[in-house]
This record gives structure tokens, C-alpha cells and sequence, in this order.
């Protein structure tokens, strides 16, 4: 089966985050929609053989089991560096140990932390939207005839890559002290969601994979999606509620921004439905959504450099 063109896949797209929004409103509880599935939905829904769609079983425990982790660890422990880093570190050996690729499964750890979420029904509730989108590609996947598949195009192999778990542990350092400078920011500035949950999935992605990360290069344009996309979701959530048209309008604006600035970047789309999630959003939220990625950049650009220099000088030696 091919992917669906864009004209398909992205509108079902923003008609399946409307159905979760649904379904959240309806059951009163809001982490039904779970930010990520923007990224989620969107990357599976266009990229059928993509390396997320053919997870369908990752995609389903990989979040649940980080969500868990992540309530136990809210409910015990304060915001703090220490939880942070506990939180992360068991979201990234989890999805190092299974070898899942469903690297949006960090974001479901940290969701709870960053926002207060002492529910034990925040797990499970993302069993719907994630159910869903594992039971869509699975569905594909067995329709596809194995005949028809065909080499994959350039760029969704370097998607496939990032999207991959990671080979190595080297770069581990450099995002510890990605998160460590994004949490003293936080405290300083008094915006915890300067360390917002899909920035952690968009540094995880670029320093375990620096090489093809396809948005490496475009700091200036990664910002700008990422704080358009939030400023969106805050006024989405204000003038239109956080029900399903809001949440359908904010998904809509992210695709319509990351395809302007033709930078596929999954997680930028998770930024702009995090209002929807949050108590009371206003316009801090892209404020801070705009340092924490100028952090996530400078302490990236650290890391390329170094990692160029290191693999330069083990070329260079006999």
C-alpha cells in the first residue's frame, strides 16, 4: 500500500485528533489527547512503512510503560532536577532496552512531572488515541501486498534513521546537559515548560542521531515551528475551547507551518496541542517554548561539533 498523499494523509490527520479531542471532552478526562499523537498520527497516517507504522505493538506499550514510570515518580518526588533526569533516564533505557523506536514515549514520562499529574488513570488513557494508530497501521500493513512495496525515497529513510532507537550511548553526556541547563532556565525564569515535554523528544532524536537529523542544520527554522506552533495552540485553546474544533484548528496550523518551512519535524506538531492539556495557557507558553529550544540548540550544536572532531581524529589515526 502507498503512502497516502499529502492532501489525504494530513487532513485524516487533523480529522483523527479531532476524534480524540472528541472522545477527551466527551469523557471528561483531557490527557485522552495526549499532545504526541499530533507527531504520532501525522507521521503514521503519511508514512504507512515508516518506521513508526511498523511498531504497531511499541507504539502501544512503549508510552504506556513511561507513563506509568512517570506518574510513580510525580506522585513521589517534586519537580526537580533529580526527578527529571529519573523520569528521562528510565524513558531512554526503556526505549534502548526494547529497542522501540517510539521515541514520543519520553514525552508521555515527562508529561506528568511537568504538569502535576498524580492520576493513575493518565496511563491508560493513552491506550485510545494510541490503540487507534497501532490498529490503523497494523490494518495497512496487512493490506499491503508485499509485491507492491518499493524502495523508500530518500527522505523517509533519513526519517526511518532519526526515528530509530539509538546505536550508541556517546551522546548521552551532552543531552544530560541539555536537560540539566533547561531546568536551572526553568527555575530561574519560573516557566517549568521551558523544559516542555516534545523538546525533550526533538533533543533526543537530534543528539542520537546528529548525522541525518533533518532539522540539525535548521536551528532558526526548528524555533520558529516550535514557537508558532505553540502561539497557536494558546490562541486556539482561548478563542476556540479545548474541545475538538480547537484542537483540530491548532493541528491544522502546526502541518500548515512545518510544511512551510519544509522541516519535518514530528514533535513540533505534539507543541502545539499541549495547551489543551494545560490549566490555564497564556502567551509564557511560547515564550518559553522559544528558550528552551534556543538551549536545545546551542547545547546540540556542542555536541555535532564535538562528534565531527572525534570521528575526524579516528579516521585521522593509523
Amino acid at each position: 500500500m502507498r503512502a497516502l498523499p499529502a492532501w489525504v494523509a494530513e487532513p485524516s490527520t487533523v480529522l483523527y485528533i479531532g476524534l480524540i479531542a472528541l472522545v477527551a471532552q466527551a469523557s471528561g478526562y483531557v490527557y485522552v489527547l495526549f499532545p504526541e499523537l499530533g507527531a504520532l498520527g501525522h507521521d503514521i497516517l503519511k508514512r504507512p512503512r515508516g518506521t513508526w507504522a511498523r511498531a504497531p505493538l511499541m507504539l502501544v506499550l512503549t508510552p504506556l510503560a513511561t507513563a506509568v514510570v512517570g506518574t510513580l515518580i510525580t506522585r513521589h518526588l517534586p519537580y526537580g532536577l533529580t526527578s527529571v533526569l529519573l523520569d528521562v533516564g528510565f524513558s531512554v533505557v526503556a526505549i534502548t532496552v526494547l529497542r522501540s523506536p517510539i521515541a514520543p514515549a519520553i514525552s508521555a514520562g515527562l508529561l506528568p512531572l511537568t504538569l502535576g499529574i498524580h492520576s493513575f488513570w493518565y496511563p491508560p488513557s493513552l491506550l485510545i488515541g494510541t490503540g487507534v494508530l497501532a490498529g490503523v497501521a497494523a490494518l495497512r500493513a496487512r493490506m499491503s501486498a508485499p509485491a507492491a512495496r518499493t524502495a523508500a525515497p530518500a527522505r523517509d529513510r533519513v526519517d526511518d534513521e532519526v526515528e530509530e532507537a539509538p546505536a550508541t550511548l556517546s551522546w548521552v553526556p551532552f543531552f544530560v546537559v541539555f536537560l540539566i541547563l533547561a531546568v536551572v532556565a526553568g527555575d530561574l525564569t519560573g516557566w517549568r515548560l521551558v523544559l516542555f515535554p516534545p523538546l525533550v523528544v526533538i533533543g533526543f532524536e537530534a543528539f542520537a542521531h546528529s548525522a541525518v537529523c533533518p532539522w540539525a542544520g535548521r536551528p532558526i527554522a526548528l524555533g520558529v515551528a516550535c514557537g508558532l506552533s505553540a502561539t497557536a495552540g494558546v490562541l486556539c485553546v482561548n478563542f476556540l475551547g479545548a474541545g475538538p474544533l480547537g484542537a483540530m484548528c491548532s493541528i491544522l496550523v502546526g502541518i500548515v507551518i512545518v510544511r512551510a518551512l519544509d522541516l519535518h519535524v514530528p514533535p513540533a506538531l505534539a507543541v502545539g496541542l499541549l495547551p489543551f492539556v494545560m490549566a490555564h495557557p497564556d502567551l509564557r507558553f511560547p515564550a518559553a517554548v522559544l528558550l528552551g529550544t534556543a538551549i536545545e540548540t546551542a547545547v546540540f550544536l556542542g555536541w555535532r561539533r564535538f562528534a565531527q572532531a572525534a570521528h575526524a581524529r579516528g579516521r585521522s589515526s593509523p
